[in-house]
């Protein structure tokens, strides 16, 4: 799953066909899909020319959003919540991750980022974190490529910014947090993780401000604009998150 599983305006789930009936029994279906925790990593390239964000193409193949540019990211999986860690999330991001949520906690909060950046790892071959501590000693599956690498994740260099759950009439749903770091953070590259990975075919450096000028789904688009904004006003953790339902704003956290 990438950011672009989250929502898109543009999208209609069923056969327009379909009689009355057909359509109310997908929509209950639907409906009674919980989502699944999911974590969205945007890293930032900032140059004399402008900031950049690297995103990557679905494979048309997909049936959902074929084509699309979207942010590398996916589920919260159980090695998420076993990993070792060389910085803790900020106090503000914590906070704000443990809200409106079933059973806050850091541990929990800790999960979502570090799944934002394993799935980044796993799609783009970037490892994020920090060379400075040595090899793990220890890591859950999923998670080898930073002890052969020696790279300990760094939560503390994550802002998060946005958090959006999928409609309730779409038949995969998701609720998702965006973070975003630095591409300083960046500390090691393997290669051919993309075709490897085969969710994503190529990477794309796009400027802040013009994700609506290529193929985005709309919440990609909401949430390039939300870090737009944030950037002019001098990105600070404290910044109130929004929290997204499809593409109207429910509070913010």
């Amino acid at each position: 799953m990438t950011s672009g599983d989250i929502c898109n305006g543009d999208i209609r789930i069923g056969d327009v066909q379909a009689d009355a009936t057909d359509a109310e029994a997908t929509e209950t279906a639907a409906a009674a899909i919980e989502p699944r925790d999911a974590a969205s990593l945007i890293i930032l390239d900032q140059t004399p020319k402008g900031i950049y964000m690297l995103m990557g193409k679905r494979h048309e193949g997909h049936v959902f959003m074929p084509g699309a540019y979207v942010f590398p990211g996916g589920r919260v999986e159980a090695c998420d919540s076993e990993m070792v860690v060389a910085g803790m999330l900020h106090p503000a991001a914590e906070h704000k991750l443990m809200q409106h949520v079933a059973d806050p906690s850091p541990f929990g909060a800790r999960a979502l980022a570090l799944a934002a950046i394993r799935e980044t790892f796993e799609e783009t071959g970037h490892l994020v974190g920090s060379t400075d501590y040595g090899a793990p000693e220890e890591t859950p599956p999923g998670w080898e490529a930073f002890a052969e690498h020696g790279v300990f994740p760094e939560l503390d260099m994550l802002h998060f910014i946005a958090r959006a759950i999928t409609p309730p009439h779409y038949p995969r749903r998701f609720d998702a947090r965006f973070f975003v770091v630095d591409a300083s953070a960046i500390v090691h590259t393997v290669p051919g993780a993309v075709e490897r990975d085969g969710e994503l075919v190529e990477l794309a450096w796009v400027a802040v401000d013009k994700a609506a000028d290529i193929n985005t789904p709309l919440i990609t688009r909401i949430v390039a604009a939300e870090l737009s904004a944030r950037l002019a006003a001098g990105f600070i953790q404290e910044a109130p998150v929004p929290f997204y339902h499809g593409d109207k704003v429910a509070g913010t956290l």
